[in-house]
């Protein structure tokens, strides 16, 4: 795994490059405030380990880009911006969700030690997962409709609290079905 300030240079040079949409300065500003370069992307699961959203958020724009550019016959030239969008910022909903706490469990001399994990307690409960990353880059800037369907969307079935068919956003928004495939092979692909 790469230097964690390597991550965030190669994370704040994307957005640098890729974002020009008016309200980025205050995400990127509220995102630095937060515990976003930090958080695990998941409590035991995908990026499991401090700095692992960000890795995770990284990884899912690389695969995007990868897919944007397999699938570009079929599905048209994607907007470059969205893209970064949508798959730097997915996982926003995961801020201020984990907290770290002890455990025991029995070592491999079977003597019970502590251990530190994460645990899943959000500072700012609000609906779904996709729901709430929309929501969040919303409070900052303004999404086109197809980049909220894709976020909102890209948890696919494993999220049914905002939507009932994620498959009309997936067959309305091509870049909607992309995120989440990107998503799902960053999260058990990739694997940095």
């Amino acid at each position: 795994m790469e230097n964690r300030m390597e991550l965030v240079e190669d994370f704040e040079q994307r957005v640098k490059d890729l974002i020009h949409r008016d309200g980025i300065g205050d995400l990127m500003g509220w995102l630095r405030g937060s515990d976003f370069y930090t958080a695990p992307a998941s409590t035991r699961y995908h990026g499991a380990f401090e700095g692992g959203l960000l890795d995770h958020s990284l990884a899912v724009h690389d695969q995007l880009m990868d897919l944007a550019h397999f699938y570009a016959e079929q599905v048209g030239e994607l907007d470059p911006e969205s893209v970064a969008i949508c798959a730097l910022f997915h996982d926003l909903c995961k801020v201020g969700s984990y907290k770290t706490e002890m455990r025991w469990r029995k070592d491999a001399q079977n003597r019970w030690e502590q251990y530190p994990t994460y645990k899943f307690d959000e500072d700012y409960p609000f609906g779904g997962h996709g729901s709430k990353s929309v929501y969040l880059i919303q409070y900052f800037m303004r999404l086109q409709p197809e980049e909220a369907a894709a976020i909102n969307c890209h948890m696919g079935a494993f999220d049914m609290s905002s939507y009932s068919k994620p498959s009309a956003a997936f067959s309305t928004y091509p870049l909607a079905w992309l995120l989440h495939v990107a998503d799902e092979a960053a999260t058990h692909i990739d694997k940095r």
